[in-house]
């Protein structure tokens, strides 16, 4: 089975799955360069979403490239992580979170354009992704159970909201989220679960929370605290995925949360 793997702030290389190569894929919307590694039988593909030493802002990652690069290279499963801002109060720091909904309603890329992969009139693949949720219901299983058998104390049944950066939100935007019901916040994930349904590709989506967005603490957590738990994301998602690799066995079927529908 190939699987896609998708890396955020502070996670930018992945010396456990031990890399073999280092190779580059030409896309429509752009060359991207990536990791490849077994681990269980599977081809795995590694992107570090922000590039080494963490080059790239959210508002400069090529989105459509490193999904379609992952379509090109017959990925049925990506695996997504990302520090987070929390929302809710009772969701504690440096602690695993879960996915069930995505709350994007602007759905457009940095540049303004509309996040999709469909830009042509005509083109044969183009279609309406509709779904339950964005998420795939096995691939969540698959991190719960990998989670317990880890002892990794994890929140499930999470709304995730994307907000496009590089800036953070200001106290009544946090408010805004929050009366739309979201648990956390980032500023990467939106676009690529998006891109990934419409590519048909099951995503997981791995948060870990970090802080607490702007207004909903009385003091701001301290960057010496975000900091240290940006630091611990890292071995916590490290160790969670390569559970996750192992508990995957032969191509089973992870697309199961929605589908394509197209006029041809």
């Amino acid at each position: 089975m190939n699987i896609g793997i998708i890396t955020g702030s502070g996670f930018y290389e992945f010396p456990d799955l031990q890399t073999e190569t280092i190779e580059k894929i030409s896309t429509e919307f752009g060359d991207v360069e990536y990791r490849r590694a077994q681990r269980n039988g599977h081809q795995i593909f590694f992107i570090p979403r922000h590039g080494e030493g963490h080059q790239q802002l959210p508002n400069v990652i090529n989105y459509r490239a490193n999904i379609m690069a992952f379509k090109k290279l017959e990925v049925a499963l990506i695996i997504s992580t990302s520090v987070m801002g929390i929302l809710d109060q009772q969701i504690p720091l440096a602690s695993l979170l879960l996915f069930d909904d995505l709350f994007f309603v602007d759905n457009r890329l940095p540049g303004g354009e509309t996040c999709t992969l469909y830009q042509k009139a005509g083109d044969s693949l183009r279609g309406h992704y509709l779904f339950d949720r964005p998420f795939s219901f096995k691939g969540l299983e698959c991190a719960q159970s990998a989670a317990k058998k880890l002892n990794i104390s994890f929140t499930d049944h999470l709304t995730h909201a994307h907000s496009g950066g590089p800036r953070f939100n200001s106290k009544h935007e946090i408010a805004f989220f929050r009366k739309a019901e979201c648990h956390s916040i980032s500023q990467t994930t939106g676009p690529e679960i998006v891109l990934a349904g419409e590519g048909e590709i099951a995503f997981i989506l791995l948060g870990f929370s970090v802080d607490y967005a702007n207004g909903i603490k009385e003091n701001p957590t301290p960057v010496e605290v975000l900091n240290e738990n940006l630091a611990a994301s890292r071995s916590v998602f490290s160790t969670l995925i390569l559970e996750i690799l192992d508990s995957i066995k032969g191509n089973e079927n992870f697309f199961d949360n929605g589908f394509v529908y197209r006029f041809e």
